[in-house]
C-alpha cells in the first residue's frame, strides 16, 4: 500500500512540472535554508528538522546556512536579494514582523520583498535566571529589581525577536529597571547565563531551556504561556504574578519576492509533509511547541497583521534600534 507521506511527496514533486523550464533547471541546485541566528538556537533547530524531511521529499540536497546578526536582518536581506527560483529560502521568526517597526531603516521590506510559504511552529518562552540569582520567583525578581534599579541584566538572544519584546513587555508591565545585553543569538546568550557571572536573566524558548530543567543549572521563574506547561512542572505562568502577561514566538519559511506560485506550492507541500511527520509532532509536544500549518496565503495575511500588532507594542515601550 502507498503511504500518505508517499502520496503527498508525489504531489509535491508533480507540482514542479508546472514551472517554467528555466526554473525547473533550479531543481538540480541544492536548497539553502538561511537562518538569521547561530547554530543551536530554536530557529536553527527547526530549520534542520524541516531540511531533512524536505530533502527526502524533493530528492534534493537541503542545507542550512547560519547568517546571524542584526536581529535576523542580515539573513533576511540575503534572501530578499536572491534569485526567486526556490533554491534560497529563509527560516525566520517573530523578529521578521517586529523589525518592521523596531529598526529605523531596514534594507528590505518585510512584506514586499518576500514570498510567504508557511508558518511551522509557535513556541512559548520561559523566564530563567542564573543559578545563583538572589531570588527564586517572578515576584521575588520584581521586588529585587525595584529595590536595585539598573543592577540586573537581561540577555537578549536577538534584537527584534519575540524574546526581546517579551523582556520589554515584562519591564513595561512591572516597572522594573533591567538593563538589556544584546547577543547574536540565543545560544551564546544562554551560555553566558549558565556561566552565572555575565548576565542575570533571559527569556528563552522552551526548546532551548528544557534540558536544563532537570539538570538544575538555571532558576525557572515562569512560563510566558497563559497556562502552566506540563513539560515544566512547578513553573507557574508569569501572568499569575504579572496580570495579562503572555508571549510566544512563531517560526516560518519564506522565499524571495516573485517566487512562482507553482514553486511556492511545491515548497509548501514539502514543508507540510515535514510538519505532519509523527517524529516532528512528537518533538514539538515534548518541547511545549505547537505545530502550525498555514497556507502561503494565510501566512501572508498573518505577517501583515502581526506587523501592525508589534508596531503598537514597540510604540508603547519606546524601543528603537538604529
Amino acid at each position: 500500500m502507498i503511504s500518505r507521506r508517499q502520496l503527498m511527496a508525489g504531489a509535491a514533486l508533480a507540482t514542479f512540472a508546472l514551472v517554467a523550464p528555466s526554473l525547473r533547471a533550479a531543481q538540480d541546485k541544492p536548497i539553502t535554508i538561511v537562518v538569521g541566528s547561530p547554530a543551536g538556537g530554536t530557529t536553527d533547530a527547526l530549520a534542520r528538522l524541516i531540511a531533512r524531511s524536505m530533502g527526502d521529499t524533493l530528492h534534493r540536497t537541503v542545507v542550512v546556512d547560519n547568517r546571524p546578526g542584526a536581529g535576523g536582518n542580515i539573513a533576511a536581506q540575503y534572501v530578499a536579494r536572491s534569485t526567486p527560483d526556490g533554491s534560497t529560502l529563509l527560516m525566520s521568526f517573530t523578529g521578521h514582523t517586529i523589525n518592521a517597526s523596531l529598526y529605523k531603516n531596514l534594507p528590505f521590506d518585510p512584506v514586499k520583498d518576500f514570498t510567504p510559504i508557511t508558518m511551522v511552529a509557535r513556541v512559548p518562552s520561559v523566564l530563567v535566571a542564573r543559578k545563583n540569582a538572589p531570588f527564586d520567583t517572578t515576584a521575588g525578581l520584581i521586588d529585587y529589581a525595584r529595590r536595585n534599579p539598573g543592577k540586573l541584566t537581561f540577555a537578549i538572544g536577538a534584537q527584534g525577536s519575540s524574546l526581546h519584546l517579551a523582556s520589554e513587555q515584562f519591564k513595561l508591565q512591572t516597572g522594573a529597571d533591567i538593563v538589556n545585553v544584546p547577543y547574536k543569538g540565543t545560544s551564546p546568550a544562554l551560555t553566558d547565563l549558565l556561566g552565572g557571572g555575565t548576565v542575570d536573566l533571559m527569556f528563552a524558548s522552551t526548546v532551548n531551556v528544557l534540558p536544563h530543567l532537570k539538570a538544575g543549572t538555571l532558576k525557572f521563574l515562569g512560563v510566558s504561556s497563559k497556562d502552566a506547561l506540563p513539560q515544566f512542572p512547578g513553573v507557574p505562568p508569569i501572568g499569575a504574578t504579572v496580570k495579562g502577561f503572555e508571549s510566544s514566538a512563531w517560526f516560518g519559511l519564506f522565499g524571495p519576492a516573485k517566487l512562482p506560485p507553482a514553486t511556492t506550492d511545491q515548497l509548501y507541500r514539502a514543508v507540510r509533509i515535514a510538519l505532519e511527520d509523527p517524529a516532528y509532532k512528537q518533538r514539538m509536544e515534548t518541547e511545549a511547541a505547537t505545530t502550525v500549518n498555514m497556507t502561503p496565503q494565510a501566512f501572508g495575511q498573518f505577517v501583515r497583521a502581526d506587523i501592525q500588532h508589534w508596531a503598537r507594542v514597540i510604540q508603547a515601550s519606546g524601543t528603537r534600534v538604529e
